[in-house]
């Protein structure tokens, strides 16, 4: 076997079509622990009568895909800085017609690339984490932990280590026990773990192994 063969043999990377991704999960809602998390911050931010504080708040987007929750996020009044490697991402989300742009940001970048402001009040990370290479995230999550203010919140999910896509070595799983070890700095507010069968997105038979996180920053 040559070197390339055996390299390749070894190390499994994931392909996704991302065009096909974008297509199926057009016109779908926010995902749950973003909703989660903003409802959290809503009941912080009432005054003493119950009306809410006009507070502008800053969320980084990170993975924003399409930009499902990034629409979400500029609906309720939150600047949003959208970041995605993939180049067509940012040109659909660009394109959408309900898109506030004078409070939203928008970077092509890498994991890998990524520099993130200080004092976000959300990262949300809509399965996108998994995506980052295994010799990476140990960086990208001090990034994240580091740019969160202190009751800053954290929401996205991560894989774990019985997920079908476990195999590819270009991607990171994570155990129970290291999930929580990440989420030390926060006060938990969800962490559901998920572990079934299941399609992805385009239709694909998948066994999920995940974990949905809300996290608070202490």
């Amino acid at each position: 076997m040559s070197e390339f063969n055996n390299y390749q043999s070894k190390n499994k990377i994931f392909e996704r079509d991302w065009s096909a991704y974008y297509n199926a999960v057009v016109a779908r809602p926010p995902r749950d622990t973003l909703l989660e998390a903003l409802a959290r911050f809503d009941t912080e931010n009432l005054n003493k009568d119950g009306t809410p504080m006009q507070q502008p708040q800053f969320a980084v987007d990170l993975g924003c895909g399409e930009g499902r929750d990034t629409v979400e996020l500029l609906r309720r009044g939150w600047r949003v800085l959208a970041i995605d490697g993939e180049t067509e991402a940012i040109e659909r989300l660009l394109k959408r017609p309900d898109i506030n742009r004078q409070l939203l940001e928008t970077r092509i970048l890498f994991f890998e690339e990524v520099v993130l402001p200080e004092s976000v009040d959300l990262v949300n990370a809509s399965f996108s984490l998994p995506f980052c290479r295994p010799e990476s995230f140990p960086i990208l999550w001090q990034k994240i932990l580091s740019s969160l203010r202190s009751g800053g919140r954290f929401c996205g999910q991560l894989f774990g280590e019985r997920d079908s896509w476990a195999i590819y070595t270009s991607m990171n799983h994570h155990t129970r026990q290291q999930v929580e070890t990440l989420l030390q700095p926060f006060e938990i507010e969800m962490l559901k773990e998920e572990d079934h069968p299941g399609k992805t997105a385009i239709g694909e038979e998948k066994h999920w192994h995940l974990f949905q996180i809300v996290a608070r920053k202490k």
